[in-house]
């Protein structure tokens, strides 16, 4: 290895350093820290975020790049050096006072947007938002060569993803789903949700989410779970994991898939190759890509009806009376139940991807200033009407549920449906080349599927760009079909349609 390599891998294990303290701040912040903490926690962000910034884009880290540049041996040392100007080049048109106040901004969002939450008042929220979305027009004022200012920033979750291409994605995403929706529709009745609703008690839910999450391959040697107003998974190194979810007493899925949820997010930090850590390789390449884990590990392992039968033999040990006269039948028709609903969390795999198209085009909207901000509870109401047949009752249920916009991830939300997309052609990568995945699953047992995304996918880190990854993995671009395949071959059977 070079001098000028062993200096910049030695640079950037500083910066990694001071990126997972702040990370550690913000996972504080939404699972201990005292509610009267928010203001010293906004300046101790901003602070960080500043001084971050300042050490990451310093003129020697481009002085280090262009020696190690020709010194690169293909493989990870090239990748590292390619990784590292991509984001230099990038924070280098940002200011360090505007890197502060996203982060002051964000987290002083946060913490408005829990009280605004609980007590469904968006006006309170607004001015939060508002410096939010100011910041970050500020922020796409520093960057050229984009033919959508929306795409500067999708463009740090999903690298060379274009708004252009999501929407072509989403346009064939819809026209496969409305048509299922409708089919379904008029079979409503056929499918009873009940079995997921009743009394449950928290410790027994965390009985069972210990159970599961164990069973797929979570260790308390190096991971965590903890309860947050909105589930969320971070990670600090390959062997510091936080997972969160929040408990309903009336309702098990939200803790029980909110955790399988980030269960996969965790498992995929979990498995990069340990020798990319303190590194800008050292992490998902990608929100669609990291998605693709949380969803393929939710929904088609954790919905399937192979693993359903274990499931549900836990249900029965922890719930006894409630799941009595409930059948592996019943169980596994239950938790699939398509019906559309407030809350995209909770929302079921076909009407999930329209939760998805309509903040994707609200996020659009605010950026390109086409809908006032004041307006936003109005424009979301009249989409969940005109997409899901919903009338939002409240704020909470509505604009206010989701948390990105108060930290101002603004850009984000199209990689969850794109996470849909790729999960659904990993699964049929993966069933292809472990033909005994399905007796494994029903037995609870989801190590074959955990190492082959490990081998797959999970330790290359940030190595190859997403599209590279996602090529190398399953033959092709990301794609749609694949995935309505998927639920057109799950739901179909369940509701008695046609194929």
């Amino acid at each position: 290895m070079s001098d000028a390599l062993t200096e910049l891998r030695e640079r950037l294990a500083e910066i990694a350093d001071l990126n997972a303290a702040g990370s550690l701040l913000g996972w504080d912040q939404q699972t201990m820290m005292p509610e009267r903490a928010a203001p010293q926690r906004a300046e101790q962000l901003a602070t960080l975020g500043r001084l971050l910034h300042e050490r990451f884009t310093d003129d020697a880290v481009g002085r280090l790049l262009d020696a190690a540049e020709p010194l690169a041996s293909p493989g990870s040392d090239a990748a590292l050096v390619r990784v590292t100007r991509r984001d230099w080049e990038k924070a280098r048109r940002v200011p360090s006072e505007l890197a502060a106040e996203l982060a002051r901004a964000g987290a002083l969002g946060h913490a408005a947007w829990v009280d605004a939450r609980e007590r469904s008042d968006f006006a309170a929220f607004l001015p939060f938002l508002r410096r939010n979305v100011e910041l970050k027009l500020r922020y796409v004022e520093c960057f050229d060569g984009f033919d959508d200012p929306y795409d500067v920033l999708l463009d740090d979750y999903e690298e060379g993803m274009t708004s252009a291409e999501v929407g072509a994605l989403f346009a064939e995403l819809r026209a496969g789903l409305v048509p299922l929706i409708a089919a379904i529709a008029e079979r409503a009745d056929a499918v009873d949700g009940s079995p997921l609703h009743g009394e449950f008690p928290v410790e027994g839910q965390r009985d069972l989410v210990g159970r599961v999450l164990r069973q797929l391959g979570w260790r308390a040697d190096g991971w965590r779970i903890d309860e947050a107003a909105h589930p969320f998974a971070t990670s600090f190194g390959p062997g510091d994991v936080r997972l969160t979810t929040r408990y309903d007493t009336a309702y098990v899925g939200m803790a029980l898939y909110g955790a399988i949820h980030e269960f996969g997010h965790g498992l995929y930090e979990a498995q990069v190759d340990p020798a990319l850590a303190r590194g800008p390789l050292g992490e998902g390449v990608s929100l669609g890509v990291h998605e693709s884990q949380s969803r393929l590990w939710e929904n088609v392992v954790g919905r399937g009806r192979p693993f359903a039968g274990w499931l549900h033999g836990q249900l029965r040990e922890i719930f006894p009376e409630r799941f009595a006269s409930v059948s592996v039948e019943d169980w596994f028709r239950a938790v699939n139940k398509v019906e559309p609903s407030l809350i995209r969390v909770e929302a079921d795999e076909a009407t999930y991807g329209l939760h998805i198209i309509l903040r994707f085009e609200l996020e659009r909207a605010m950026i390109a200033g086409t809908v006032a901000l004041e307006e936003l509870p109005e424009a979301w109401n009249a989409r969940m009407q005109e997409y899901l047949g919903v009338e939002v009752p409240g704020d909470a249920e509505g604009v206010l549920q989701d948390v990105h916009w108060s930290g101002g991830d603004i850009g984000y939300f199209s990689t969850y449906a794109l996470g849909n997309l790729i999960g659904a052609q990993l699964w049929e990568r993966a069933r292809g080349d472990l033909p005994d995945l399905d007796a494994q699953l029903a037995a609870g047992d989801g190590s074959a599927l955990r190492e082959w995304l490990g081998s797959h996918v999970h330790r290359y880190g940030r190595t190859y760009p997403p599209r590279e990854l996602v090529e190398r993995v399953v033959g092709g671009p990301i794609a749609v079909q694949p995935f309505l395949d998927y639920l057109n071959g799950k739901l179909r059977p369940i509701y008695g349609l046609a194929a």
